[in-house]
């Protein structure tokens, strides 16, 4: 898994191009504020181990967003930091399941749509932690 955490004042998004078949049609245009975003790739050899990388991914959430104080989490589906991509219904109940878990612990957690291009606006300060990379 690569995960990929930005610290966003302003992150907003508006949906485009559907580029999976399989994605329900969604028309939406949504800004949240003081979130940390992850941009998440599940790559194949995830697969193997969902629920271990299930388990890393939010620890390493939770953290980041402990250290930007906030506790507002969006999820974001990013195939673009692997060339490695993990089955598409994997990663969406991955996904699906992070949310939940991260509600039950307190977060505000949502997930762009799935399965969409999606035109993005992101205000992020220039600050330590305010981005982080990691891979797992």
């Amino acid at each position: 898994m690569k995960l990929l955490m930005i610290y966003a004042d302003k992150f907003a998004y508006k949906t485009n191009i559907k580029n999976l078949e399989s994605a329900e049609k969604i028309a939406e245009n949504k800004q949240i504020e003081n979130a940390l975003v992850g941009f998440i790739q599940v790559e194949q050899q995830d697969e193997d181990d969902i629920s271990k990388i299930e388990t890393k991914m939010i620890k390493n959430l939770k953290w980041a967003a402990k250290k930007n104080d906030t506790n507002k989490i969006v999820l974001h589906s990013f195939a673009h930091l692997s060339l490695s991509k993990a089955n598409e219904g994997i990663t969406k109940e991955l996904f699906n399941r992070a949310e939940q878990r991260l509600e039950k612990s307190g977060y505000e957690s949502s997930q762009t749509p799935f399965g969409y291009f999606l035109d993005l606006d992101i205000q992020a300060p220039g600050k330590s932690l305010a981005r982080i990379f990691k891979e797992f």
